[in-house]
């Protein structure tokens, strides 16, 4: 079970999209290897397109994930690396990043801009750690 904290004190969190901790009670850590946009084939899914490789990024960590047992709201922690970061690469990435949550509280996100990553057409990767609840 994982637990957020957003004290009342410090600025509004939620309100971009993350929250400040994630206290996890008990069970096993999943750590989720950074994902991008290949699709099964290693084709990336969205050249070009932010928003769209940054849903398939997440599409992937989902299904990790579920592999795993768990969903969104049992992640613990996400990174995301945007390469060549500027402020409005916020809104693309935000965006996806909260349809991804759903009715989830959003884990702690810390949002890294880089100069490139593996290859040359992924313009971001998104890793995470996960809680898997007991069973």
């Amino acid at each position: 079970m994982v637990t957020r904290i957003n004290p009342a004190g410090l600025y509004d969190a939620l309100g971009y999209g993350f929250s400040h901790a994630t206290r996890q009670e008990a069970g096993a850590t999943l750590h989720l290897a950074g994902q991008v946009a290949w699709d099964k084939d290693c084709n990336v899914v969205g050249a070009g397109d932010l928003a769209a490789q940054t849903r398939q990024a997440l599409a992937n960590l989902k299904a990790v994930l579920a592999e795993a047992g768990c969903g969104p709201a049992d992640i613990v922690r996400l990174r995301t690396y945007v390469v060549d970061h500027s402020p409005d690469k916020l809104g693309p990435v935000l965006g996806a990043v909260g349809e991804f949550y759903g009715d989830a509280v959003p884990a702690p996100n810390t949002f890294i801009g880089v100069a490139a990553l593996a290859l040359p057409d992924f313009l971001v990767e998104i890793e995470a750690t996960a809680a898997i609840p007991n069973t």
